[in-house]
């Protein structure tokens, strides 16, 4: 048996840079880190996570484009969404005590709902990575590494 492979939570902002901002400083990095990550079984983000760069990308994708990236983003990249993303799917229930919980950590609605999802969803996930790691540290239970230090 191999070594145990990091299982990896991929924050919204890594596919904001790969989507939209090729020009910004750390668009290189970024690429390296979703390509290592691609197909590997190790990379999930969550079903908040994709409704947040549905969300953010709506201002600049037509319809068709983003029903595409809703339905084909999982395969895009090669990681998991949690829970799936169905349309046919009820929104994920979540207790409001777990989200207020992080939410008493200081940290926005947003980011709350993600770690919340994470908690329920991906308890089995040992590493964040994100480009905001000041936002997620002390309140995401293992590691936040930003993808240059993957």
């Amino acid at each position: 048996m191999g070594p145990q492979k990091d299982l990896i939570l991929i924050d919204t902002n890594i596919f904001v840079i790969d989507l939209r901002y090729k020009r910004d400083i750390n668009y290189g990095s970024n690429v390296r880190f979703l390509d290592y990550i691609a197909g590997g079984g190790t990379g999930f983000t969550t079903l908040f996570n994709l409704l947040e760069l549905c969300g953010i990308l709506s201002f600049n994708l037509n319809d068709k484009q983003l029903i595409d990236l809703w339905s084909y983003f999982e395969k895009r990249y090669g990681i998991s969404v949690l829970p799936p993303p169905d349309m046919n799917f009820d929104f994920p229930a979540l207790p409001i005590e777990s989200l207020f919980d992080q939410i008493r950590k200081r940290i926005p609605l947003g980011d709350a709902l993600i770690l919340s999802v994470a908690a329920q969803y991906l308890p089995f996930v040992s590493t964040f990575v994100t480009w905001d790691k000041a936002h997620f540290e002390e309140k995401f239970p293992g590691r936040v590494i930003t993808p240059s230090e993957y």
